[in-house]
């Protein structure tokens, strides 16, 4: 054989050699690989909590705002140069303490001389009665005619209109006189002087404010009310005194609701376009803290305490418009339950349909599973809060989320 034969021999083993090697890769079971797809994903782990029972009684909260009772603006009512401010910025006064005074010479002026026009016009006035009574007796002789007469009667009615002319005159020169000192309209807390020591102001409701007068105790609370809950509260015929309706209010850095008021007024129509109507609350504010202005949380209702069902909002999803919870059973499996939901008591969400008490729920990790899943459930309280969310280097699993909102079990 010569070499040539033997070479293609050589190849011709080489190849068969391979390709037995390549089969058998190919076919020999990867046992490493099946027992991992075999192995199921571990639980998602997520935070339960057992819905709360309790017997409460129910409150609706509203958010408004702080309303003075009395708010005047400052304003001349004579023309002048202003000659003194009598009070400090945001100082609180009474009623019929002086806040201005607009230089009074002139009107002093005007006074003193009304008071001499109205003199002279009661000499005219005496002299023309004189003469009245003096021609009523000439008359009588027969040694006037009656045309004379009647020109000093008609005389002494025009002396005695002068009479009264320049009182009037004198009275309106002594009110000017007096608004040359203005005082505050009503007791409360004034604002600054936006015109001060100096300058040149006019009279009139166009003219600029000199400053404002704010009353301080009591407060006007003004807030909208639903149509469902003036029904319950306020409406004619919902039961008893709408100003006997207990009313709580809290600023926006206090805890709970630490003012109790009363309802002052309801207004007379609901909005159409909001579905609401205005209603004002009016609270005592001796210590000045009731600021008009601030914006403040407000709770209303009360009645008969009654059994109810309280869930953690943060347990809340949001399906399309829907709300639900995610139920735990006892094999840890999730299902999807939609509730109808009412308002807030002590930091826990009202559920009107839907739950029972003692059912479990999921209250965090809402957003990484889905009805039907098998959890891995870490109990907690109802009312636990986690205050920041543990960092992970991963990617965002609630963004990664998002688009799939329309599925039940996203909120």
């Amino acid at each position: 054989m010569n070499h040539k034969s033997q070479r293609s021999l050589i190849a011709v083993a080489i190849a068969a050699i391979l390709g037995v090697a390549v089969a058998t890769s190919v076919l020999r079971p990867r046992h490493g690989g099946e027992a991992r797809a075999s192995t199921p994903p571990p639980a998602p782990a997520v935070e339960v909590a057992v819905v709360v029972g309790q017997t409460i009684t129910e409150w609706d909260e509203f958010s408004g705002r702080l309303e003075a009772v009395d708010r005047v603006e400052i304003r001349p009512r004579v023309s002048g140069t202003i000659e003194t401010v009598h009070f400090r910025d945001g100082a609180i006064v009474k009623k019929g303490d002086p806040l201005f005074t607009i230089d009074p010479r002139p009107y002093a002026a005007e006074v003193a001389h009304a008071e001499a026009a109205l003199a002279a016009a009661q000499v005219r006035a005496s002299h023309a009665q004189t003469e009245k009574v003096r021609a009523q007796r000439l008359l009588d002789d027969n040694a006037i005619s009656r045309r004379e007469f009647d020109e000093r009667i008609n005389a002494a009615s025009e002396t005695t209109a002068d009479v009264r002319g320049a009182q009037a005159a004198l009275e309106l020169a002594r009110l000017n006189l007096g608004y040359t000192r203005i005082v505050a309209p009503v007791s409360g807390k004034v604002s600054r002087a936006e015109i001060t020591v100096g300058n040149l102001v006019a009279a009139g409701a166009a003219s600029p404010p000199l400053t404002t007068v704010v009353s301080v105790s009591p407060v006007y609370a003004g807030f909208d009310v639903d149509e469902q809950s003036y029904l319950r509260y306020t409406a004619p015929g919902a039961g008893g005194d709408k100003n006997d309706l207990p009313v709580y209010l809290g600023l926006a850095n206090e805890d709970g609701h630490p003012h109790q008021g009363r309802i002052q007024s309801v207004d007379n129509r609901l909005d159409p376009h909001s579905g609401t109507i205005r209603v004002r609350a009016v609270f005592d504010n001796e210590d000045g803290r009731l600021l008009p202005g601030l914006y403040g949380k407000v709770k209303l209702g009360g009645g008969t305490p009654h059994p109810a069902v309280l869930v953690n909002d943060r347990a809340i999803g949001t399906d399309q418009g829907k709300k639900f919870v995610l139920v735990a059973d006892k094999a840890n499996k999730l299902a999807y339950r939609e509730v109808e939901l009412g308002p807030t008591h002590e930091g826990l969400r009202v559920v009107r349909k839907g739950l029972e008490p003692g059912e479990t729920i999921v209250v965090s990790g809402l957003q990484r599973v889905r009805p039907g899943d098998t959890v891995t459930p870490k109990s907690v309280a109802m009312a636990y809060r986690r205050e920041l969310e543990p960092r992970s280097n991963g990617p965002d699993r609630r963004q990664a989320a998002q688009p799939q909102a329309e599925k039940p079990g996203v909120s």
